[in-house]
């Protein structure tokens, strides 16, 4: 079997209402040789057996023995791939059409790009924390690394894993997540693009974000606590990253 160009990780969790749709929405942009990779974190429902009636051989469906969570699936997930380009999906959104090429392009020159989103049945834009009406990524922050590494601090960077991809390259500083990364793993991949001088933001929103009760990313703006928790995680991650550039550079 060839190697894939492109590669698509997808952590699931009882998620059998929309991972049909969102499935056919990726599957309709890969070629021949491209491969879906579909993480199972032990659900509760259907979510396997639909993925498996998709009946696609590009679909590889691995299936956790049991419950990690979200980050340590998404982990699982592109540790798997083995395509050049590997892109994040969730199972409830649905891609739009272009996204693909769009971004496949950009990762030419760059180790990681993040496109802007919209929101299902509701218009072209994403609402933003406290209530910002237009949340979105802008082309010309692309190469002001150190502006978006504070934007991500301040929580004002809308860097959805669902709407980036890596470089394969890139993995070398991005994986293994740090085994205290409990949360924010889209935050973990910015910050390597960043942090690498290598990110792209496309200012088209490339999927369509579908909003329910179940969303791993909270809707509403967190305690103050739960905020400080986040920020210091951060910090935490910038430090590692910091190192593991180091130790690449000086082994290089």
């Amino acid at each position: 079997m060839s190697s894939p160009e492109i590669s698509v990780c997808m952590a699931a969790y009882n998620g059998a209402r929309y991972i049909g749709e969102q499935l056919r929405s990726i599957l309709d942009q890969l070629g021949p040789d491209d491969e879906v990779v579909v993480v199972d974190d032990a659900s509760k429902d259907a979510t396997a057996d639909v993925v498996e009636a998709v009946g696609d051989p590009r679909v590889r469906l691995l299936r956790a023995p049991a419950n990690r969570g979200y980050v340590r699936t998404f982990e699982a997930a592109i540790q798997a791939a083995r395509g050049r380009f590997v892109f994040l999906a969730d199972q409830d959104d649905v891609w739009r059409a272009g996204r693909v090429t769009a971004m496949r392009a950009a990762l030419e020159d760059r180790a990681v790009v993040a496109t802007n989103l919209a929101t299902l049945g509701r218009g072209g834009t994403l609402t933003g924390p406290f209530g910002q009406p237009d949340w979105h990524l802008r082309a010309a922050d692309s190469d002001r690394p150190w502006r978006n590494v504070l934007g991500i601090l301040a929580g004002n960077r809308p860097y959805y894993g669902c709407a980036m991809a890596v470089r394969r390259d890139a993995l070398t500083v991005a994986l293994p997540f740090p085994a205290y990364l409990n949360e924010s793993h889209d935050l973990w991949l910015a910050l390597v693009g960043n942090l690498s001088h290598s990110m792209r933001h496309l200012e088209l929103r490339s999927i369509e974000r579908r909003l329910h009760g179940e969303n791993q990313t909270p809707n509403r703006p967190r305690g103050p606590l739960a905020v400080l928790r986040s920020r210091l995680l951060l910090l935490r991650a910038i430090a590692t990253l910091l190192v593991r550039r180091r130790r690449l550079r000086t082994a290089g």
